[in-house]
């Protein structure tokens, strides 16, 4: 018998941190409200969920609250992502698996093949599946019936779904990124959990630095934690977490190492724009993808950097946080009409 590999410290702690119950979870006043009733309504007529699409950005809870709709509705809760499921017989090899009730969980959903998500749509619709058997003029159609279930789909890129299967979702919500009290409020709980003396302070130090993030939140308690235990007293007091997030490149509004530098090619290489994704990407050394879904959004939010036809441009706030002038405003030309 192969022995698994043990998990990473960080990611095992990561799974203890998530909430289990919808009273557990916080921030997202809104969705969780629309959440209790459709679980309440379902537990009333004794039915499953209807299918759920969860959209956002990575690290706002997609996961969690898919078992935490598992937990409520008292279901089993099986897990895959879209890259896994190569072709539609490993999607059927789940569907069939399923007890009356499960919850299906797909993270990255979008990125389903074309033909796995075909086999999505009568199995959303009718709780059944449609198999060909044989090839060519002796092939045959037969259906299997399903057993009923939840499908809850995660995507961070909505666009990228294809209209048919958006449309057989009954619920669609959007995670937005938390307040830092509402962060304030996940690292002193997390911080109870992993058993580390906080104090509100340094737990508020560490809320705002974490980009409305509640993954980045945790992840950078652990960090302060370490810091604090080496270099402090092990306490993480507002100065712990201050000197430990700046020992590990995270600043004053919670920009990394790779957010600097992506401001940092515009405004010096490029003399603030416009320049196109890729070039931007090259400079830094990442990929085109990474720099448009995981660093522009927060730069965008923060009014650091502008999105135009032409390229990117660093807005003033940019070269401010830099400590660079910013150029003056190009001027048009003016027009003559006798040239």
């Amino acid at each position: 018998m192969l022995a698994t590999a043990p998990e990473p410290d960080d990611e095992r702690e990561e799974v203890n941190l998530r909430p289990r119950r919808l009273d557990e979870f916080v921030g997202q006043d809104g969705l969780r409200e629309h959440l209790e009733i459709v679980l309440e309504a379902a537990r009333r007529r004794r039915e499953p969920v209807d299918h759920l699409l969860l959209c956002g950005p990575p690290g706002l809870g997609k996961t969690t609250l898919a078992a935490i709709v598992a937990a409520e509705m008292g279901a089993g809760f099986r897990v895959t992502s879209g890259p896994a499921l190569e072709r539609a017989g490993d999607l059927a090899a789940l569907l069939t698996n399923l007890d009356d009730g499960d919850v299906l969980f797909i993270d990255e959903i979008h990125r389903l093949p074309r033909i796995v998500e075909e086999v999505l749509y009568p199995a959303m619709e009718d709780f059944a599946l449609d198999i060909v058997i044989g090839k060519g003029p002796s092939a045959r159609s037969i259906r299997l019936d399903l057993p009923t279930f939840t499908l809850i789909g995660a995507t961070t890129r909505t666009g990228l779904i294809a209209g048919p299967l958006r449309d057989r979702f009954g619920f669609v919500a959007r995670l937005d990124y938390y307040a830092v009290d509402e962060l304030d409020a996940i690292v002193t709980r997390a911080a109870r959990i992993l058993d580390v003396d906080c104090h509100p302070a340094g737990a508020h130090e560490i809320a705002r630095r974490s980009r409305g993030t509640p993954r980045i939140a945790n992840r950078l308690l652990r960090r302060v934690r370490d810091y604090a235990e080496v270099r402090a007293d092990g306490v993480v007091t507002e100065t712990a977490a201050h000197d430990g997030l700046s020992l590990f490149g995270v600043d004053e509004v919670g920009l990394d190492k790779v957010d600097r530098a992506i401001l940092d090619a515009v405004c010096r290489l490029f003399g603030g724009g416009p320049v196109g994704l890729s070039t931007v990407a090259i400079s830094v050394g990442e990929q085109p993808d990474t720099v448009e879904d995981v660093y522009e959004p927060f730069l965008m939010q923060l009014g650091f950097l502008q999105r135009t036809p032409r390229g990117r441009v660093a807005t003033p706030a940019a070269w401010a946080h830099l400590g660079l002038p910013a150029p003056p405003p190009a001027t048009p030309p003016t027009a003559n009409l006798f040239d």
